[in-house]
């Protein structure tokens, strides 16, 4: 995509009217560092990201350094007040009744309010930044450290404000007057004059212009010499440049006479227009999700830099009934513990307000920290959360089916081997590659000459010799369909390597590798586990999709199994055909298989007593597709509970076949958190007209065939209005992940962001230029206004203007 078109699509729209110093994502906080502020060392700064969002485990202000204090003060005033509004506020008896805090205090005091999850406690924002330590404030240290618990004495809100000269004013008067300070942006702004305002405006849009292209592209930003004189200052200056040259004169006129204090092109600037960037995205996101439940997708990699890091994806149900799954942040985590992660990914949630109370589903995959039946994090989330049942990340079952298979059979674990180890040999040195390439379009040409290839667009095309994997055993299949393609050309590199390699070693490796490569068990091994990849990387495949919910998964599951059963009670004599001809073709010795098998590696003196055919069709063909089936019906064994069986009673296929009232009923016991007993007898009503209803007589709900085609139809319908409660055992069950693909396709993204070049990036710049690069769709549709709005409100450092 060329630049100029890149502009030319980012939309021009209004600019907010609200402030977006309000918005969820102002009230971020991540775990603060473990040891504190060291008042020794005046100049190390402080890592605003760092900051606690729990009100009860923040530092205490007079613990910071006093070159420090201001930094906070002014990072928790535009973050603004802890408010989880969707948190699960537990009751305690008071009075002998049961008392809770009330959200809806929050509208009554938006400004100061805070909520406290781990200690149950309300606190004052203001009072908690400017509390000296000879101020009481009414109520004494109530509302600043201690935390309030009354809820039957709400009026001590009320006390705790007081009047024009109460302490609690003093404080807030304190965070305006900190706010309006003269290095303020906004301040500077309304100080200048228009045309001044005018310019600024002019190259703060070309600067957030530049920040988009970059970091839609995943571009680094840096050069290696940013100096005047440099003939390549870095992505960010050399574009904006570009940008100059192309815009009006007038423009142009102005960006390249901005002062020299204030051109908005500092690596500081740019770091904070990214973080704006981050901002806007999330919190359109957030928005999307509307406070509705939610699933948490989690999975840990390592980086570049060898930092463990940890990702997060939501997975939820917008208003338009489809399943969507969002990517909101990575965080480096420490230690990898389950109570370590529980606490990251609490904190993550916390910053975007959102409580762990409304998680109604898990997906991890089989790590024992993650999957741990009693300390596992998904044990330790569903103490908290009765609902928020797990499912363990079907791709990840699949492949340990695999893993299983080429543990439990020598041949499997032979063939895998074995292509591994040739590829290796084979793509060891640009030398060899060429010479495979040699031999891949030598026999195109006699192929074509021959008539034995046809020549036409996308046709005949270079293959390559990707290694396989461990760790996604769906490679495996590319790998053996490209080498029985390219076996020819592979052979005729071995012998090449076999006759003319300097070393010895290598010599005796390919010889011993195209020895192996010529023997009739290889070639047999090679066309099965391709036969049998085939049908498992087709679901693997389908596993992976974004809409995708747990029944459909399911039937997938079974469709895999009822593919593998008909191989193996059909599928011998194509197989064989297959191998034979394979092996006529590259003149491959081909056993009687009438004659007794010989154990390979053995002496032929001591031969099986059953046939070379007995060994390949009994011992190796059924005995490895039964293996296969016997993996996947213990690894998918989520079919047995009452969850997925009710799920199923659900689905539309074939005309609500399979809709069962008593099953679905059980299936609503299974959210304590979300049906109340009086809430179950309204479902069971709502059931009852429901399927007669759409079962019958809206011929609409007709030609669905899954839970994901359902809602979107009683969306469209406005039906999901009069069957709430059956369309809020919907949402659930396409809310149960399926996969940990999108975490994984965060981390694919967070290698081509954080490379060797840009291994130095902090934590914080990495989350910010992942969110905007993974969730670019919903990024690009961010204006300029909202991005310039949210920079404006943001903390102004000391050097921002350069």
């Amino acid at each position: 995509m060329s630049i100029d078109k890149f502009f030319a699509r980012i939309p021009k729209f209004q600019s907010a009217n609200s402030s977006s110093q309000n918005s969820p994502l102002f009230r971020e906080n991540v775990n603060h560092p473990e040891n504190p502020p060291n008042n020794d060392e005046q100049s190390q700064e402080v890592d605003v990201n760092s900051l606690k969002a729990d009100p009860a485990k923040r530092l205490a202000i007079l613990k910071y350094h006093p070159n420090h204090r201001d930094t906070v003060r002014r990072a928790y005033i535009q973050k603004g007040p802890c408010q989880p509004r969707n948190h699960n506020f537990p009751q305690t008896e008071m009075s002998g009744a049961l008392r809770r805090f009330n959200f809806k205090w929050f509208n009554n005091y938006p400004d100061w309010l805070e909520y406290s999850v781990s200690s149950d406690a309300a606190f004052c924002l203001p009072c908690y930044l400017f509390k000296d330590e000879d101020v009481h404030q009414r109520g004494g240290d109530v509302f600043s450290s201690r935390g309030f618990r009354s809820w039957n004495k709400k009026d001590r809100f009320g006390i705790h404000v007081g009047g024009p000269n109460s302490d609690h004013y003093k404080a807030k008067k304190k965070c305006e007057d900190l706010m309006r300070q003269s290095q303020s942006i906004q301040v500077a702004l309304d100080k200048q004059s228009s045309q001044a305002k005018m310019e600024y405006r002019i190259r703060l849009i070309a600067s957030i212009k530049v920040v988009r292209f970059l970091l839609g592209q995943g571009m680094a930003f840096r050069g290696h010499d940013e100096g005047i004189s440099s003939s390549n200052r870095g992505n960010f200056l050399e574009l904006l440049r570009y940008h100059t040259e192309i815009c009006d004169e007038d423009v142009a006129t102005v960006l390249r006479k901005a002062p020299k204090n204030n051109q908005l092109t500092s690596p500081a600037v740019q770091k904070e227009i990214i973080r704006a960037c981050a901002i806007e995205t999330a919190k359109v996101i957030i928005k999307d999700l509307n406070g509705d439940y939610f699933s948490v997708l989690v999975d840990e990699s390592r980086d570049v830099s060898c930092k463990e890091q940890m990702a997060l994806v939501l997975r939820y149900v917008d208003r338009r009934g489809f399943v969507m799954e969002r990517f909101i942040g990575i965080l480096h985590v420490r230690d990898t513990s389950a109570s370590s992660l529980k606490e990251s990914i609490a904190s993550l949630l916390a910053q975007h307000s959102l409580s762990m109370s409304y998680i109604r589903g898990q997906c991890y995959d089989g790590a024992s920290n993650m999957q741990g039946q009693f300390n596992g994090l998904k044990a330790l989330i569903q103490r908290e959360n009765r609902s928020a049942h797990s499912v363990h990340c079907f791709s990840h079952q699949l492949q340990l089916t695999l893993v299983g298979i080429s543990k439990k059979c020598d041949e499997v674990a032979g063939v895998v081997n074995l292509v591994s180890a040739v590829l290796n040999v084979v793509g060891a040195s640009f030398k060899r590659r060429d010479e495979l390439r040699d031999a891949q379009i030598l026999k195109v040409q006699k192929a074509l000459e021959v008539g034995d290839l046809q020549t036409g667009r996308g046709q005949n095309q270079e293959l390559g010799l990707a290694r396989p994997s461990d760790t996604r055993w769906g490679s495996h299949f590319k790998s053996f369909v490209n080498f029985i393609l390219l076996f020819d050309s592979i052979i005729d590199v071995l012998d090449i390597v076999g006759t003319d390699a300097e070393s010895s070693d290598e010599r005796w490796k390919a010889r011993g590798f195209l020895d192996a490569c010529l023997k009739f068990e290889f070639v047999f091994m090679l066309h099965f586990m391709k036969n049998i990849l085939s049908i498992t990387n087709e679901l693997n495949a389908a596993l992976q999709r974004k809409e995708q919910d747990i029944v459909n998964a399911m039937l997938l599951v079974g469709v895999a199994k009822k593919r593998l059963q008909t191989t193996r009670d059909t599928g011998w004599d194509s197989l064989i055909d297959d191998v034979l001809a394979f092996c006529i073709k590259h003149d491959i010795e081909i056993p009687r298989f009438d004659s007794f098998y010989v154990f390979r590696g053995k002496s032929r003196r001591k031969v099986a007593e059953y046939t070379v055919l007995h060994h390949y069709r009994v011992e190796v063909f059924y005995k490895v597709i039964d293996w296969q089936l016997q993996e996947l019906n213990s690894r998918f064994n989520e079919v047995t509970s009452d969850l997925l069986h009710g799920m199923v009673c659900l689905s539309p296929s074939q005309s609500f076949a399979n809709f069962d009232i008593e099953k679905i009923m059980r299936l609503a016991t299974l959210y304590p958190d979300d049906f109340t007993e009086y809430d179950l007898v309204e479902l069971r009503c709502q059931l009852e007209n429901y399927i007669v209803d759409v079962g019958s007589e809206d011929i609409r709900f007709s030609s669905l065939n899954g839970i994901g085609d359902l809602s979107k139809k009683l969306v469209e319908t406005k039906k999901h209005l009069v069957y709430s409660h059956v369309y809020r055992l919907i949402r659930f069950s396409l809310l149960l992940p399926v996969a940990t693909a999108s975490v994984e396709r965060a981390f694919s993204a967070m290698k081509f962001i954080k490379t060797d070049l840009r291994n130095r990036m902090e934590d914080g710049f990495l989350n910010d230029c992942l969110i905007t690069f993974k969730e670019r769709d919903v990024f690009v549709c961010i204006s300029d206004d909202d991005i310039m709005t949210t920079f404006q409100n943001m903390k102004t450092r000391r050097g921002q203007l350069d």
